[in-house]
């Protein structure tokens, strides 16, 4: 078992440890990712909960877990589609007030299992260039009934 650097998602920062490496066929190294699902969960749970400002890619990947376009996004976090555009894609930094509202939507939104009041996510809703790494422990207790992702101390 290794560590797999998962980009798939759109993330650069997500490491899972606990995935099993196979090989198929033709002798090339594969890996299987079970509960996709549960797996993003846990990839959101990790962006709203750091303690630092989101990155871009963490802000497209909230909002498309969320089921929003840029448009219906920045609609309620009362800016243009285009400012939304242009945080994805790291032109200029998140609006700290847009952030913390958007960190407390998806905590409701998908369901996440964070503590956190409007008060402390504001306060990590600042502008940062250190990005947060996610790193995500998957664990197969049952063989294969129920798989479980879960975030690792950072």
């Amino acid at each position: 078992m290794n560590s797999y650097h998962y980009t798939e998602c759109g993330l650069q920062n997500v490491m899972i440890d606990g995935l099993e490496f196979v090989f198929d066929d033709a002798g090339d190294e594969i890996i299987t990712i079970p509960a996709v699902n549960e797996l993003h969960r846990v990839i959101a749970l990790g962006i709203v909960t750091h303690k630092h400002g989101m990155s871009g890619e963490e802000l497209r990947f909230l909002r498309t877990e969320m089921g929003f376009t840029q448009a219906e996004l920045a609609a309620v976090v009362h800016h243009d589609k285009q400012s939304i555009g242009r945080w994805e894609r790291g032109e200029y930094d998140i609006d700290s007030a847009a952030e913390a509202i958007i960190r407390r939507m998806a905590i409701e939104k998908l369901e996440l299992d964070a503590q956190q009041g409007i008060d402390e996510l504001s306060r990590r809703s600042i502008p940062t260039v250190q990005t947060q790494p996610i790193n995500i422990q998957y664990a197969n207790d049952n063989g294969g009934d129920h798989p479980s992702y879960t975030l690792k101390a950072a």
